[in-house]
């Protein structure tokens, strides 16, 4: 089932000035505020100008549904939670997203964002979300849609197939190492089959409804339109797409679908937000966007993430000069006392290279740390405590760095919300790619200063270490 990456560009194109003019008279005539929940803080990879809420307490949320911005984001981090934590959660945002739409008097809908390669608490999360809004509302969820594309990171949708590209090559998510993960994989060529593994059953592929490529490059609204209006009972759609003008085409039948009385949840990853939200194109961020007050010391890069393209790009970070390497030994974690004295090492020299205007690398060993008990849970119990070891390496520091780069989604999270202390922050864009920028709150560790949220399985080999070069750019901060 592999495929070339020409097949890309093999597909009839798309008037995409005409969905543009459709979609922005769509979207202006919602008035339904957008509630994201991001399981992890890389959601916000394709959007700018967008607030991220990093609790969901009633102020915090009622915050959100008045920003003038057409959707704001939660951030959960549930995809480090386990399934007792994430129903917790879930429960709780739910009430309380309800609660601050009734006291606005504002309209809402969920995406539940999610990881692109197909990993996470599904279909947990968004059952839960169904139930709740369902109670709260008096409303009936129509169907839930599936649309895990997103162009930034190398991920299509082609034939009801997910695929990765590597390469010149797109590879089944099924036949990657995304799909071999300890907590959440899965075996499933197919989107439909996959819904059917993951729910047990409950939903079949047979019954799963397909939005095809072929309808949408036709602009086939009313074809499309016509198979949202008949979704029953939950069921499930996926969205095939290729590029962000199918995603334009399906969003102004969904739209219709939706004025005429039908409601759905969303599982997807970053595009869908973007697209749904009316939020329009921007260049990359350029040093001076980024950096608003200047500093000798240097910056900070914290790796959690222990995927195979995170390897590639610190072994390429490696050929900058004047970055200093920590690596922490993960192979400790099982031995209390011994894994906090290395913390402890690794934080000393950290602390030296930054007050003296070095930019340091803290990442974890590279090989995998397994609980190896046969329980899902205890590993992800285990790589949430090496999560919280990397993120004391930014939370323990008593020296403000230049910028902060957190390399993986648990990680990330922890790093904004624990070590940073960050309860609202702005999304600035992307750096690179899908890769964003949080500038931080007056409420944070370090007020103002650049949070790059790097994903684990983002970008090329050369992606971080360009990253780094733009935030370290001669006469910058944290360049030496």
């Amino acid at each position: 089932m592999r495929l070339s990456a020409s097949v890309l560009s093999s597909f009839p194109p798309i008037d995409e000035a005409a969905a543009d003019r459709l979609l922005a008279q769509e979207i202006a005539a919602s008035s339904r505020k957008i509630v994201v929940l991001d399981d992890d803080p890389t959601g916000v990879q394709t959007v700018h100008d967008v607030p991220v809420f990093t609790g969901w307490d009633h102020d915090s949320v009622l915050a959100g549904f008045r920003e003038k911005s057409r959707l704001f984001f939660i951030l959960t981090n549930s995809r480090g939670f386990t399934a007792e934590q994430t129903s917790k959660a879930h429960h709780e945002i739910a009430a309380a997203v309800d609660a601050a739409a009734r006291e606005t008097h504002c309209d809402y809908l969920f995406i539940s964002r999610s990881d692109s390669t197909l990993r996470g608490h599904y279909p947990l999360e968004t059952r839960l979300l169904k139930e709740d809004y369902e109670k709260f509302t008096g409303k009936t969820l129509d169907g839930e849609i599936l649309c895990p594309f997103f162009r930034e990171g190398g991920r299509f949708t082609i034939g009801n197939v997910h695929y990765v590209r590597y390469g010149d090559e797109l590879v089944p998510a099924s036949e990657t190492e995304f799909a071999k993960d300890k907590t959440f994989g899965y075996s499933a060529a197919t989107l439909p089959d996959y819904v059917e593994e993951k729910t047990g059953g409950e939903y079949r592929a047979a019954d799963v409804i397909c939005i095809s490529l072929e309808d949408i490059r036709a602009m086939n609204y009313d074809k499309i339109e016509a198979q949202l209006m008949a979704v029953r009972g939950f069921n499930k759609i996926v969205v095939n797409a290729v590029d962000y003008a199918d995603i334009k085409v399906f969003c102004i039948a969904l739209f219709r679908a939706m004025r005429k009385g039908r409601l759905f949840m969303f599982r997807s990853a970053a595009a869908l937000v973007k697209v749904m939200g009316g939020v329009t194109d921007q260049p990359l961020l350029t040093r001076d966007r980024m950096v608003v007050e200047e500093t000798s010391n240097g910056g900070v890069i914290v790796a959690g993430s222990h995927t195979a393209r995170t390897t590639e790009q610190l072994e390429k970070l490696k050929e900058l000069s004047g970055i200093e390497f920590i690596e922490l030994n993960a192979g400790l974690v099982k031995d209390e006392a011994a894994f906090a004295a290395e913390v402890d090492r690794c934080l000393k020299i950290e602390e030296a290279c930054i007050r003296a205007g070095k930019t340091v690398c803290c990442y974890t060993t590279r090989n995998l740390i397994t609980a190896d008990t046969g329980d899902s849970e205890d590993e992800l119990r285990l790589s949430v405590k090496i999560s919280d070891a990397v993120q004391s390496l930014v939370g323990r520091l008593t020296v403000t760095p230049a910028f902060v780069i957190a390399k993986g989604g648990i990680t990330s999270s922890d790093v904004g919300v624990r070590a940073l202390g960050v309860k609202r922050a702005s999304v600035l864009g992307q750096i690179r790619p899908g890769i964003p920028v949080w500038q931080t709150g007056p409420e944070s560790k370090f007020p103002r200063t650049p949070f790059v949220i790097f994903p684990g399985n983002v970008g090329t080999a050369e992606t971080l270490k360009e990253a780094v070069e733009i935030l370290t750019a001669p006469g910058g901060a944290g360049a030496r």
